[in-house]
Order: structure tokens, then C-alpha cells, then sequence
């Protein structure tokens, strides 16, 4: 019996040890509250627009906010409904697509895209990023030496502040939300000549925006920008032209 408490003690402190020990895991590309936070805050420090409608998906493409995802010899798209993104998501996704290939000779899957906020699946978060085109999802290779190349570029990136990245399991894929500012800053440090490279670089301007004032038509606000109601309603994911004295609009490029 004494024995037997004195080696009951000693498995105590151990387990205890092993409890507290932080595990491999825990370094893994693991998504979490925070995490959402993060990509969420993105998102709105650079203004961008959570789309609630194809329609307003479709016009944001027509004028030049989101672009198309076609694929080509180091990606394709699978089941991807909405096959737009931001204009700098779809260079993350070139660029990563591209060095994936190389090292794997196989194409990279892009699963998803675009999502609006109507059509919300049910294991998105409430505050996803899907809707603004900031965010992709990748498939998950079952190849060992692809899975580990993109595990460990995207954990790279991450650590360099430059995207959000979550492996899912189900379905089996990488969740990754490219922060426009610090990626674009990134790509062009990593382009730039030695000795010509600067963390400081300014991002890309911020669109244009209105904000409503009492007595405000939106026909009035149209032209004004010299744009028209319809574009106006489409970049603004209107249904009707109802505004209201404080609501931002966005105005659309010229």
C-alpha cells in the first residue's frame, strides 16, 4: 500500500507537467475567437463591403471592386458558387498556386470564394469575411508533402501578419483571409530590389464614401458624384432608394 501512494504521487506532478506543457498542436493553424476578431477588425480598417446579394456580388465585379477567379495551370476552382475575390486575394492565390505546383506538380483546389451574406452556410461564423472577398478556402491535400508545404507557408505568413489562416476539418480545408494592406506591402517588399524595400509603404487608398445628410435624395447624391442611382444602389446593396441622414454610401469608381 505505500508503495502504492508513493507511486501515485509521483504520477500526479507528472500528469499535472503534461497538462500545462504547451502542445505541438497549439502551434498548428488553429482557428479561434480571437482569430475571427482579427480577420473581422481587417476587414473594416479597410472599409471593405459585406456583400449581402449575388446581385450586389455581380455589380461589384462590373465595377471593378471584386474581380473573377477563373483558374488556370496551377489552380482550379471546385464547387465554388461565387468565383470572386478581391483583387489582391486572387494574386495571394496566383502566387501561392503557383509556388504549390512547383513543389508539388499538382494544382492547387480553391472550394470556395464570395460567399453573401443571404447564403450562410451553417458552420460559418457571424462575423465571417466570405461576404467582403478578402477570404478563400483551400482544399486540403491528402498528398504528405503538399499538405505539409501549405501548412507551413501559411503558418509563415501568418506569423508575418499578413493573412488569417484556420484548418477545418469538416469539411477537410484551410480557411484563409488575405489582409489587403499588409499582403500588398509584403509582395512588393519581397519583389522590390535590395536595399529598395520599406515596411512603410502606404496601402491603397480608401474608396470614395458619402454620408447621408437630411433632405438627401439618392438621386441628388448621383449626381453630384457624377454617377447614376443604379450604381449607386449596386455598390451600395440597395433595394430600394430609401436613405437615411447618417448612412455612408459607398460611391462607386468613375
Amino acid at each position: 500500500m505505500p508503495i502504492f501512494r508513493f507511486a501515485a504521487s509521483l504520477l500526479v506532478p507528472a500528469a499535472l507537467a503534461l497538462a500545462a506543457a504547451p502542445s505541438h498542436a497549439q502551434t498548428t493553424l488553429r482557428g479561434s475567437p480571437a482569430s475571427v476578431d482579427r480577420m473581422y477588425q481587417q476587414a473594416r480598417s479597410h472599409d471593405l463591403t459585406f456583400y449581402r446579394t449575388a446581385t450586389g456580388v455581380r455589380g461589384a465585379a462590373r465595377d471593378g471592386d471584386l474581380v473573377r477567379m477563373s483558374g488556370n495551370a496551377d489552380y482550379r476552382l471546385a464547387g465554388v458558387s461565387h468565383p470572386y475575390t478581391l483583387s489582391i486575394t486572387r494574386t495571394f492565390v496566383q502566387r501561392l498556386s503557383r509556388q504549390y505546383r512547383q513543389t508539388c506538380r499538382e494544382q492547387l483546389v480553391i472550394t470556395s470564394a464570395m460567399r453573401p451574406t443571404s447564403l450562410r452556410l451553417a458552420n460559418s461564423v457571424d462575423r465571417s469575411v466570405h461576404p467582403t472577398g478578402m477570404a478563400i478556402d483551400i482544399r486540403r491535400p491528402t498528398n504528405s508533402r503538399c499538405l505539409r508545404f501549405l501548412r507551413e507557408t501559411l503558418l509563415s505568413l501568418e506569423r508575418a501578419g499578413v493573412l488569417e489562416a484556420t484548418e477545418e476539418r469538416r469539411p477537410p480545408h484551410f480557411h484563409v483571409a488575405v489582409y489587403p494592406g499588409p499582403y500588398r506591402r509584403h509582395i512588393g517588399d519581397a519583389e522590390a530590389p535590395a536595399g529598395q524595400r520599406s515596411a512603410s509603404r502606404p496601402p491603397a487608398p480608401r474608396r470614395d464614401t458619402y454620408r447621408v445628410r437630411q433632405g438627401d435624395s439618392l438621386w441628388e447624391i448621383a449626381r453630384r458624384h457624377n454617377t447614376t442611382v443604379d450604381r449607386l444602389r449596386v455598390a451600395n446593396d440597395m433595394r430600394t432608394n430609401r436613405i437615411v441622414a447618417g448612412q455612408v454610401l459607398i460611391i462607386p469608381a468613375r
